[in-house]
């Protein structure tokens, strides 16, 4: 992959103004940003709307969005963002599911499998920073591409991890070799059976289990599964829609409620019902959890979790300038996340930087802001992003065929013939597109 214009160098300040912040879940309030340098370097509140700091870079008037820190996927599989969902559910445990899809659909796997990996890759990180991702926590080795100061959104740089019990190899090795007061990653206790329900105390007598460690899953743990967790202070990340697609089964929230540290995170697609913003919605909806839990489920909670340590957790003076900005219908964030969905995510800046815009926003920014940015069309939305759209799905469409490429289970494509084309606004945009179909 090649390196696209605009490095985080590119633009050195940035002011925000108009906006509703939010400084937690049920509490935000009127105010201006400043960005320099990639973090937050003054935050300005005003009782009325107002605009009293002097911009020293980019300015962008952002009245009638409500600003949020940027949202942390605890658990992703990246290279599996061009897969669709695949199996013949409902399964006992996770070995059930992984045999049976390589004996039933070995065509559909080798042919996705034959994209070159590092594509893969980015197309995991655009499925997430389309949904307002900004940082996300890859369960596989960190290839390279994943290191890249361009990939799309954050990407935990440190952590140990092992696949789990069974498919994991050595796991004290693994454990062992996990960084110094870094998250030590396992998936356990992915089923329904005597199996999966034993695989807690199997990391225990291994000597795996202790403060370092983050379970993915948990669904089997039941009473004394959960006791021995908060024994050994070990965390949790739950993956709802996954679960109960797989083994009909959802997690127990109220069991699990008495763990201290549980994150939400979105599997893959081969599983998962979509993006982060639909875990979020379904975890609300099926799992009973409160919208100030899923708020802090996808924000404090993963930092906590996932020893992140440089203020990606909230909107905080000298923190990382990690944001989403959506429409401001009056409410709170955490109730904005009720009906929160990828069409409503229209500004995303990483790193100090606009990493994606709507076409709305984009209509707001200055040229400077804009350089990088390419169009991407999914099912009937345009979302400009900081990534080299045309090239990426001209390589995807190479493998899988053209108008054949689906991100997350949605229809996406390029138009790539008026990509230069800046003057063209929404409507000509969309039309083009569907000429193309």
């Amino acid at each position: 992959m090649h390196n696209i214009a605009g490095s985080p160098e590119d633009h050195k300040a940035m002011l925000l103004h108009g906006i509703r912040y939010a400084v937690g879940p049920y509490k935000s309030v009127r105010g201006s940003i400043e960005i320099s340098d990639g973090r937050l370097t003054r935050i300005q509140y005003h009782r009325v709307p107002s605009f009293t700091m002097v911009s020293k870079g980019i300015d962008i008037d952002l009245s009638g969005f409500l600003v949020m820190p940027g949202l942390i996927n605890a658990h992703d599989h990246l290279q599996f963002a061009l897969y669709p969902k695949l199996g013949n559910p409902p399964y006992r445990n996770y070995i059930e599911w992984g045999e049976d899809i390589h004996a039933t659909f070995p065509e559909v796997i080798a042919k996705h499998k034959s994209v070159p990996r590092n594509l893969r890759l980015w197309w995991g990180g655009i499925r997430n920073l389309l949904c307002g991702v900004t940082t996300v926590c890859h369960h596989d080795p960190l290839w390279p591409e994943l290191q890249r100061n361009d990939f799309p959104v954050r990407v935990v740089q440190q952590y140990g991890w092992a696949h789990s019990p069974i498919l994991g190899g050595d796991l004290q090795k693994a454990h062992s070799s996990t960084p110094d007061r870094k998250a030590f990653i396992v998936h356990a206790c992915e089923g329904v059976d005597d199996l999966a329900r034993q695989e807690i105390f199997e990391l225990d007598r291994l000597g795996v289990l202790d403060a370092s460690t983050v379970l993915v899953h948990g669904l089997a743990l039941d009473e004394a599964g959960v006791a021995l967790m908060r024994e050994r202070q070990a965390s949790l990340i739950v993956c709802p829609s996954s679960n109960q697609f797989l083994f009909g089964r959802l997690p127990d929230m109220k069991l699990l409620g008495a763990m201290q540290n549980v994150a939400l995170g979105t599997d893959s697609p081969l599983t998962a019902s979509g993006d982060l913003l639909e875990e979020i919605r379904f975890a609300i909806e099926f799992c009973g959890i409160p919208p100030d839990l899923a708020y802090r489920m996808t924000t404090e909670t993963p930092a906590t979790i996932l020893r992140l340590k440089d203020g990606e957790r909230t909107l905080d003076i000298s923190g990382r300038a990690d944001l989403i900005a959506v429409r401001d219908t009056g409410e709170d964030a955490a109730e904005r996340l009720r009906t929160l969905s990828m069409t409503d995510v229209e500004f995303v800046i990483i790193r100090g930087r606009v990493q994606l815009a709507s076409e709305a926003v984009w209509k707001l920014l200055p040229p400077q802001a804009k350089q990088g940015l390419e169009p991407l069309w999914i099912e009937g939305s345009i979302r400009w992003l900081r990534a080299p759209v045309r090239e990426l799905l001209r390589k995807a469409e190479a493998v899988l065929g053209f108008g054949e490429v689906r991100l997350g289970g949605r229809l996406i494509r390029s138009p790539d013939s008026i990509a230069d084309d800046s003057s063209m606004d929404s409507e000509d945009l969309l039309i083009r597109c569907d000429v193309r179909k």
